[in-house]
């Protein structure tokens, strides 16, 4: 059986499943302040915890089909604990995650006390149990002893319901995505793992020709950052595959001077009360040297779902890079290499 060493990476970080009513249509599922009990972070920690089942032996690696849901997040099909799982493929997500209606269906356990992973995650300000998986399989990865914390996606579920499609389980973060060097692509719809943790090189046959290449940056909580311009003042973004659409902070639009226009849609995040949500049209707009014109954006309050200070810093983060922009211009976004390949 082919063992698979990582480095866990999750430090600190977290995320947030954000609906717009009366539709409640998902925007995200990912982002905010996220810490351990007594405010002490993950430590990363050298496990041999994956392992390919041997009819995978020869695999390097594997590309596994993703679907698209009516509200634009990319899902992938799973098996936790041996039993069909779906989840959403969130890039801003640092931490992996399960619906904590779907804890016992899928038969996880509390993090023991005295292990490495902490028993509970604050979430926002309020606490949240870790709980593990014996095994989370993609294709033919099995992650062993998977850490993830139950969350309530009560307004993902109800979202599904009104939009008549299947409710995720869960959420596939940063903490698998990037051991795995993951490369997701957004407009084919494909999720490529590195299944051989002994293979050096990126993914064979990838062809980048005409795609503008985007460096991305790293935050201690593993989310990823592209530098960026909003109507000429520099400002970055983070990437977010689990945003429905493009979102800027309020805080930075009003600085800005930009029209905003209000909705009747409202956002709640994970343990965050309701925010209203407003539009704005950004004249121009730069990710990388990939320019856009006369963008429509989501403008929301996303002190607490971002860090204050990054909110503040110079430049500022000026909100979440969304799936629209991502889907409409083919991005792929290298784990491995930290790049976000966008087509002009």
């Amino acid at each position: 059986m082919m063992c698979y060493p990582r480095r866990v990476l999750i430090l600190t970080g977290g995320f947030s499943a954000r609906i717009l009513g009366p539709a409640l249509v998902v925007l995200a599922l990912a982002t905010p302040a996220f810490s351990a009990e007594r405010r002490v972070p993950f430590t990363a920690r050298e496990q041999t915890v994956w392992s390919a089942p041997a009819a995978g032996r020869s695999l390097q690696f594997q590309a596994l089909p993703l679907e698209r849901s009516r509200q634009n997040h990319l899902l992938v099909r799973a098996r936790i604990n041996g039993k069909p799982a779906l989840l959403g493929v969130d890039s801003g997500a640092p931490v992996s995650a399960i619906a904590i209606h779907r804890v016992a269906h899928f038969g996880l356990t509390p993090a023991k006390a005295n292990g490495d992973v902490p028993t509970r995650l604050r979430i926002n300000g309020t606490y949240n149990n870790v709980v593990v998986a014996r095994g989370l399989q993609l294709g033919a990865l099995n992650l062993v002893d998977e850490p993830m914390v139950a969350v309530d996606l009560g307004g993902s579920r109800r979202a599904a319901k009104l939009m008549k499609e299947q409710a995720i389980d869960g959420i596939l973060g940063a903490d698998v995505l990037f051991p795995t060097h993951a490369v997701l692509d957004c407009r084919n719809q494909v999720l490529i793992l590195k299944i051989d943790p002994n293979v050096r090189g990126g993914v064979p046959g990838m062809n980048y020709a005409g795609y503008s290449r985007v460096p991305m940056s790293v935050s201690s909580g593993y989310n990823l950052y592209v530098d960026g311009s909003v109507n000429g003042r520099k400002a970055k973004l983070m990437v977010d595959t689990g945003a429905f659409a493009t979102l800027l902070h309020q805080g930075f639009v009003k600085r800005m001077k930009i029209p905003m226009r209000d909705t009747p849609y409202s956002s709640a995040g994970v343990n965050l009360k309701q925010r209203g949500v407003q539009l704005a049209t950004i004249s121009r707009m730069s990710v990388g040297s990939v320019q856009l014109r006369g963008k429509e954006v989501g403008v929301i309050n996303l002190e607490g779902l971002i860090r204050t200070g990054l909110l503040e810093a110079s430049p500022p983060v000026a909100g979440l890079l969304g799936s629209e922009i991502l889907q409409r211009h083919n991005g792929i976004i290298d784990f491995g290499t930290k790049t976000l390949y966008l087509k002009l």
